[in-house]
Order: C-alpha cells, then structure tokens, then sequence
C-alpha cells in the first residue's frame, strides 16, 4: 500500500530585525501550505532562534505542532568563512546524537504548557516516517549528518538554508541534494533565504524538493515575491524500494549508531487512495550566468531600494561597458517590478508607489519607471571625446532614465588653481611635458570631482525638478580593477552600494551583449566594440589615446584569473607563478609568465589600501578583494616581494638553462 506524504518547503524574503514583517511573511506561507495540502512546511534559516542553553547560546531550528514544540535542534556546523562569521556569535552543538532538556522561558510554558522540551541532535518519529533536520552549512561539510540519518531509516531530511548567490552556485546546491538522495535515498526539503541582506549579499531563494537523486519541485531562483511555497506529493514506500536495493547502503546501516528519537503522534501520510496522484520528477532549470547577472542584482538593488526608503538611483555614465552594465541592471530591475505588478504582487505594486509619492501609479513600461528611478548624468571634460557621450546619451534614451549633461572643467581648473595660488606649481599631463607624479593627480582630480559632483545631484536633483526624497550613488568598478586598484580612491568609483562590484569584465560583457539581445538596445554593441578608456588624459587628435588593459599592464581575462588563483587557491606570487606556467605554457615563456606575474603581485599589494574603502558591492565572486567582510588580508604588504620574486627569477633561469640544453642537443 502507497504512504503518499505531502510536503512543504519555502523562500522567503526576510530581514533581520523586521520581527513584524518576518512573523507575517511566515504566517502567510504556513496557509498557503496548509491550502496547498501540506502536512510538514518548512522554512529557511532566518526562521532560525538564538537560544541560550547552559548560558551558551545556539542557533537552533524549533520544530512545533499543534501548538506544542516537539523538538528544540541546535546547529552543528558553523559557516565561519568568506561572507559568514558566525562564531563571533553562536556556538555549534557539538554532541552528536544526545540530547538534553530545556526548560521553557515561562511567557513559553503559558503558551505551550510545557515545562520541558528536548534539546539536541534528534530525529522525530512520526506514526509513519522518520523526519531529521539539517541546517544550512551542516549540507556542505565532509561528513553531512543526512549520511548517518539516512542509514538509521530517517526518510525526510529538511535543511532550513541561508544560501547566498554567487555565479554558477546553483548548480552546486543542486549537486548536493540530489547526490545527498541518491546513493542514500530518501526525501530532501531544502527551504531558503531570499532578498537582499541589508548589506552585500543577496539570498536568491532557490528552494526545492528532491527524492532518491531526482528534483521534484524546483522554486525560483530569482524573484520579486517576498513568499514563495512549493509542495511536492511523494510516496514513502518509493523510498524504501529504493532503498532496499542498495546492499552496499543496508550494509552500512547495520553499523551506523542510531539516533535517539522523539516520538510525535501524527502521521504525514493522510489517505490510503491509490488514485492521488503525486508529483513527477522535474529537469532543473539553469540560468546562465549572464541571466543571472540580469536578475540576481536587479533583486537586490529592489530591496535595497525599497528598504532604504530612497527615490530612486543616481548613476555617472560614461559610456563604457562598466556603467553601462549598472544601467542595464537597473533597468532589468524596471523590467522585474513591471512584470510582478501585472502578475498581481499587490506588495511590489504598493512599494513602487511609496518610491514614486505616487498612490495611484501602477508601473506599465519598464522605460517609463526607469525615468523615475534612475538619473544618469554624463560628466564630460575636456579629456572626453564625442563618442562616448554619444553612446552614454543613446543608452540613457533607449531605457528611459531622466538623463543630464555636464561638464566638470570648471571645477577642475578651481581646484588647481587653488593649488597653484599655494605653490606657484603648475602641473602638467605627460602628454604637456609633466612628470608621471604630476599626470596621475590630474587625473585623480577629475575623478574625485566626479565622486562629489555625483553626491551633489543625488541629493538635490529631484529637489529641483520638485519631487521628493533623494537618490541612491550607484557605483561601476568590476572586480578585476578593484583587485588591482585600477580606480581612484574615493573617485566615482565610492558609491552608496554597486550592483557589479564583484563581477569580472569577462562576464560583465557577455551580460552586456545579453542586453543587447533582450532588452533591444543597439547601442550596446557600439559600446562593447569601443575600447576600454578612463578618459582622464589629454585626447590625440580629438581620439581616445589612454586605454585601459595597457595602463594595467595585463588584460582582464588575466586579471580573472589572478583574482582566482590569489584568493580560491590561495596563491602567493611564486605557487601563482608554478601554476601558471602550465596553464599559459603555449602563449607565454617563462620569463614573460614571471613578469606578469611580478607586475601583478606588485600593483596588487600597492594599491590593497584602496580595498578598505571599496563601495558594498553585490557578491557575486569568490575572488572578490572586498576586505571589509569577505577578504580579510592585510592592507599593508612589502610591495618588492624581494624572497618571492628571487624564487621566481631563479626558477626562470634553470627553466631557460635547461631549454637551452635540450635545443643544443637537438641540433
């Protein structure tokens, strides 16, 4: 006989310290999965309680029925890498398969009339399954605890997550779930996080719903609505057939110790009716990455936006493809909230109009909206040439944004006449006769003048034009020139948040050409085929004589790939250099792999004081040099490198040696 269990698992966008907005996101999902059938919802990590137990304090997933709490499971794996710190407040559990009692806080004991609840790592035994809890890092280490349960007859495992996006990570969350089921079998709810953190993640919900190695429910990855459910109908004896043939698998859970149980007196499993249907496996979508460029930061600048309580956006365009790809986000997220409020999301619709003063505004053009929300303001100088303000102009017409004009030279010539009043110096570009020292100031001042210029009209522009409230800064550095410190310190590159702070040129241009593509913006190519330019020196002839890959030394794929090597395999100059002996060995000798490397170690630690300062950025890297929260190196380095690079050059010179001898001999 069939044992057909429906089950709930959910996204939703939580906010820390928004214990209202929380607790009626959370009731809203328990009905729609009480509408939909469900017999056990499951949420994400945010529905998680800080508990102090014996005077230290755990996180700690509350599982409840009927108004009663039937087991109180603490986390056992901490995330205390890259993004997460969560030591610095929690304590994992670290006594596997005990568990203790809890004495309730009284205002709990007059709700539950419970004195005492269990504590621990535990497994609930229903009437007809067997139901354990994972909680978010705890699927990602080594030995998982879903391995043990699995093996001691636990049939569901839930794991309520707290996973942010970073490109191309779906595809790992998935792997883990289904390979979690299939050489073990059972059923897997995985609930996540959705939204904006407040700060630079961005949880992108992807919730789901797997059984013995196949997905079955599979949540959006990216989405405006604040509460998402999914339901999946599954038959438990699907599991234990499953099961049953895996000798290798029975074999193990004869030598697993088991867990102690807490025994619930409910069964999940509700109708013995052959003709319910349950649900059919489903073939995972994947977005690429250039989709996910398109949506990931689009959802976060919402809800940075919404939350902020600002009006909308401030953005400097150049005409490059780094604030061209800001523009574009911006404008996929018009494209987002357009098609949410035509769906019905009454939350969006009523957020859109706090944004504009506007009650009776329902946005119907993404063009339209944009014009509303984003300011985009060309700042030319007299190193500016015409055809970036061409491309900057046709942009800013083809998605809508409110759009200004200006020239900075002005202020420019003030500020250095200011200096040259005080020292009777007149410094010079390069180009004029003047000093490598003399040229990079001019430049700088440009850019800095940006900055406050754009700080200036985000705060005042939609003062002037009578409307309300004041513009959020967006800024446009992408994660390769932050790495080497290819900006000025606080030019226009500091900003309020910067949705493409932690993507790499690379994909910066293949989401570039996407837009293109689906937003029908023609300009773009235009833009992709117009080499890269600060545009800070003197022009030549009228034309464009700085770029961007010769001031750095190194073209952007390589920069990837330095930021790669550093930060994932934790490369210094010499292992860099190993490694990339063999992965650039048909392009590059030795000798021109070590000067690359050299130049890049020695720019990096020169310009690291520069990553203290970064904007908040949209995560969307692991290479990210962000060391406000993710990279937490030292800003100070011996910029020579001395015994690194001797250990380079050393090597060089066997190599060539040896070259050398082998081509002798063949001769």
């Amino acid at each position: 006989m069939g044992r057909k269990v429906t089950v709930a698992t959910c996204a939703l966008n939580q906010w820390a310290l928004d214990f209202e907005g929380n607790f009626q996101r959370i009731l809203k999902s328990i009905q729609i999965a009480k509408d939909k059938g469900a017999r056990y919802r499951l949420g994400p990590e945010l529905e998680i309680w800080p508990i102090m137990h014996r005077n230290v304090r755990y996180n700690c997933r509350v599982i409840f029925l009927n108004r009663k709490i039937l087991l109180i499971r603490p986390k056992m794996a901490l995330a205390n890498e890259g993004n997460y710190r969560e030591l610095r407040w929690f304590t994992p559990w670290a006594r596997s398969r005990q568990t203790e009692e809890y004495v309730l806080p009284r205002m709990l004991q007059d709700l539950t009339k419970q004195k005492t609840v269990p504590f621990g790592d535990v497994v609930l035994a229903t009437q007809d399954t067997c139901i354990g809890s994972e909680i978010c890092e705890e699927l990602w280490t080594p030995r998982s605890p879903h391995i043990d349960m699995g093996l001691d007859g636990v049939e569901i495992i839930t794991n309520a997550s707290g996973s942010h996006h970073v490109l191309r990570k779906a595809h790992t969350r998935v792997d883990l779930v289904t390979m979690a089921t299939s050489k073990n079998g059972g059923i897997y709810l995985l609930a996540n996080q959705k939204g904006c953190d407040g700060d630079r993640l961005y949880y992108d919900g992807c919730a789901m719903i797997a059984m013995n190695g196949s997905i079955f429910a599979q949540g959006t990855q990216f989405s405006l609505d604040d509460v998402e459910v999914l339901t999946a109908t599954l038959d438990l004896e699907d599991i234990r057939s499953y099961r049953a043939e895996i000798s290798s698998r029975n074999l193990e859970a004869t030598r697993v110790s088991p867990y102690p149980r807490v025994t619930v007196d409910f069964a999940l499993s509700v109708s013995e009716d052959l003709l319910e249907p349950v649900s059919e496996p489903v073939e995972w979508t994947y977005h690429r990455p250039e989709e996910e460029i398109s949506l990931g930061p689009a959802c976060w600048l919402w809800d940075f936006l919404r939350r902020s309580k600002q009006a909308g956006f401030f953005l400097p365009l150049s005409g490059g493809v780094d604030s061209a790809a800001s523009a574009c986000i911006v404008y996929s997220m018009c494209c987002l909230v357009c098609e949410a409020v035509k769906s019905g999301n009454q939350q969006v619709l009523t957020d859109v109009q706090n944004l504009v003063d506007e009650s009776t505004y329902t946005p119907q053009d993404p063009r339209e909206l944009c014009g509303r929300l984003l300011t985009t303001c060309y700042m030319a100088s007299e190193n500016s040439s015409q055809e970036t303000h061409s491309r900057a102009t046709q942009l800013a017409q083809l998605i809508g944004s409110y759009h200004i004009s200006l020239s900075i030279d002005t202020a420019v010539k003030a500020i250095l006449g200011i200096f040259s009043l005080v020292t009777r110096k007149f410094p010079q570009f390069s180009a004029h006769g003047g000093s490598s020292r003399e040229n990079l100031a001019l430049q700088n001042v440009q850019a800095r003048i940006r900055m406050v210029l754009a700080y200036l009209f985000a705060q005042l522009s939609l003062w002037s034009r009578g409307a309300r409230g004041s513009l959020l800064v967006l800024g446009s550095a992408n994660v390769d020139e932050s790495l080497l410190g290819y900006l000025t310190k606080y030019d226009c590159s500091s900003a309020d948040i910067n949705p493409i702070g932690g993507i790499s040129k690379t994909d910066l241009r293949a989401f570039v050409q996407f837009c293109a593509e689906r937003f029908q913006l023609p300009v773009l190519q235009t833009i992709l085929s117009a080499p890269a330019t600060a545009e800070l020196e003197p022009l030549a002839d009228g034309q464009v004589s700085q770029v961007d890959e010769e001031d750095m030394g190194m073209t952007y794929p390589e920069l990837s790939i330095f930021g790669r090597l550093r930060k994932v395999a934790k490369a210094g100059p010499y292992s860099m250099f190993c490694k990339l002996l063999n992965m650039w060995k048909d392009s590059c000798t030795p000798r021109q792999v070590a000067e690359k490397v050299k130049l890049f170690f020695s720019k990096y630690s020169m310009n690291r004081h520069k990553m203290t300062t970064l904007t908040p950025a949209y995560h969307a890297e692991n290479y990210s040099p962000d060391d406000n929260r993710f990279d937490l190196r030292p800003f100070l380095y011996n910029t020579r490198w001395p015994w690194q690079f001797l250990c380079i050059d050393n090597q060089v010179l066997q190599l060539e040696r040896k070259a050398s001898q082998t081509w002798q001999e063949q001769i």
